[in-house]
């Protein structure tokens, strides 16, 4: 009885999404400091279709992804996080990255599930499989599309010189790589008739190489497209090729209002990670993309249509790239989508479509972040963030905290100094939620030295802790313990004089004797 009043709701439902859309475009390389419209915003660029999607929609201001491109795709299609299907890092790149296992759950098979009759293109870059072996050309088929069209692989050698593939099928395209992505969409879209349908358009713009796009594009008409000009002005080029790409997502909406389906479709624009050092407009560049610090992770995420209510609206929500997984699903009715869900590949995916209806204003406490590579270097890391706090645990040990509300660049450390209770606080909540998460780590907590790293008893020394602790001699045979600025114990016993103490990182530390005394210590 259950299974036929079920499949009777089912069929009642069904018409109602009948027409529905959903477009996902993806911009690559590009964070929120060229968007006008976001409050962070350095430069700006004219992209008023980018604009017009906002205005009908809800722009939401701290949305967060992974940052470098195959990881935050691989959260999109499958809701996980990177430490669990593996993609932590840019498949073929620098540093190298697995690929993603086709067995994985994806937004196109979970559609399947609830509707068989729904379309799925994906058009654009792919860059979650090697193009090699040939049969990988045609992975994007096995992850529950019905057609695949684009270069596949991740950076173009040239956008009016590029291989493209069509299930498949290999060709050599000189048609510039922006304007063919939304020419082969158009084309798809033409035949979906009345049939519901997701697009996912991933464009390969803004990312590099920069370059002139062709005219009529772009209103940058003084550029000469020249390389010494490029490396002159990569800043310009950079918001040319983004100019470009807003004209054709114009072409692409006009195309489905001609095709009388504009209105019944949802729109969500992101961008995959953060600018490049080359245009990144901050004064570290270290901090740009490939890191996990915001201006790495921190990305536009515009969501437009009919989905929204009261449109025009801002949210401060913290929302994550991942969360397109739930969110795409549901927008086409499928709310008990997590039935499907193997309980031994868990979904980290929250959908928005509460906040996008205005039903609520939040979703998560927190947002997860993180890079890893075959080839291990400094920046692999993890990071999470509450609206005013942020984590980051760096995979060789270090740790760096920071107040997001009051230091948005990420300036200073709070581990360097002392914790305040609040500051301490919010420091052990992400501890904790970060080692749950992952299920390795430091276990922290409000015991331990807690508040007394706060008191008006400490004694400052004057020499710095390089490797030894030696405090002319007020520690030999004496119970000691030493613990972080956020209070984990980090050594207890009564030979502390004999510890190296070189393996820790740079910050402020604390000793606290069996008599009760407790010694600040910096170490260099």
């Amino acid at each position: 009885m259950k299974k036929i009043v079920s499949t009777f709701f089912l069929l009642l439902t069904l018409p109602l999404f009948s027409q529905r859309g959903v477009v996902l475009i993806i911009a690559d390389d590009l964070g929120t400091d060229y968007f006008g419209f976001y409050p962070d915003y350095v430069d700006t660029v004219d992209v008023p279709n980018i604009r017009a999607l906002a205005k009908k929609g809800i722009r939401f201001v701290n949305a967060t992804s992974n940052p470098v491109c195959s990881s935050t795709r691989s959260g999109i299609l499958t809701g996980r996080y990177s430490f669990r299907t593996g993609v932590g890092g840019i498949v073929g790149g620098i540093g190298g990255s697995n690929q993603l296992d086709t067995s994985e759950l994806s937004i196109p098979k979970m559609l399947n599930f609830y509707n068989p009759k729904i379309n799925k293109a994906n058009i654009g870059k792919w860059h979650l499989h090697q193009p090699n072996p040939a049969s990988n050309l045609l992975n994007p088929l096995k992850m529950g599309y019905n057609h695949y069209e684009g270069p596949f692989i991740g950076q173009l050698p040239s956008f009016t010189n590029w291989t493209k593939y069509n299930d498949g099928v290999s060709s050599n395209v000189k048609n510039y790589a922006t304007s063919e992505n939304v020419n082969n969409a158009v084309s798809w879209l033409k035949v979906q008739n009345n049939q519901p349908f997701f697009l996912w358009l991933a464009f390969n713009a803004p990312h590099e190489p920069l370059h002139l796009p062709p005219a009529g594009l772009h209103s940058y008409t003084q550029l000469s497209g020249t390389t010494q000009n490029i490396n002159s002005n990569p800043k310009a080029y950079f918001k040319a090729m983004i100019q470009a790409m807003d004209y054709e997502i114009g072409r692409l909406c006009d195309s489905l209002k001609a095709m009388n389906r504009f209105d019944s479709t949802d729109f969500i624009f992101i961008g995959d990670n953060g600018n490049t050092a080359r245009t990144a407009q901050i004064s570290d560049l270290t901090k740009a993309k490939g890191t996990v610090y915001q201006y790495g992770i921190h990305v536009p995420f515009i969501v437009s249509g009919p989905s929204v209510v009261n449109p025009g609206r801002i949210s401060s929500a913290l929302v994550n790239t991942t969360d397109i997984f739930a969110t795409v699903i549901e927008m086409f009715g499928y709310s008990q989508w997590k039935q499907k869900i193997p309980s031994n590949k868990p979904v980290d995916s929250k959908s928005i479509l509460p906040i996008i209806k205005n039903q609520s204003n939040s979703i998560r406490s927190w947002a997860f972040s993180e890079i890893f590579k075959l080839t291990t270097d400094s920046a692999d890391g993890k990071s999470m963030q509450t609206l005013n706090y942020k984590l980051i645990r760096f995979d060789y040990g270090k740790e760096e905290f920071y107040c997001l509300k009051t230091d948005p660049q990420e300036s200073l450390n709070l581990l360097t100094q002392n914790l305040d209770t609040s500051q301490y606080n919010a420091y052990v909540y992400l501890c904790n939620q970060m080692t749950s998460l992952i299920g390795k780590g430091a276990t922290c907590s409000n015991s331990g030295i807690g508040k007394e790293i706060n008191s008006s008893s400490i004694i400052s020394i004057t020499n710095p802790l390089v490797s030894k602790i030696q405090i002319q001699g007020l520690l030999e045979n004496i119970y000691t313990e030493l613990y972080s600025n956020t209070g984990q114990l980090i050594y207890h016993g009564n030979s502390i004089e004999q510890v190296d103490f070189s393996y820790l990182n740079q910050g402020i530390y604390f000793l606290k004797t069996s008599n009760n005394r407790i010694f600040k210590l910096i170490k260099l």
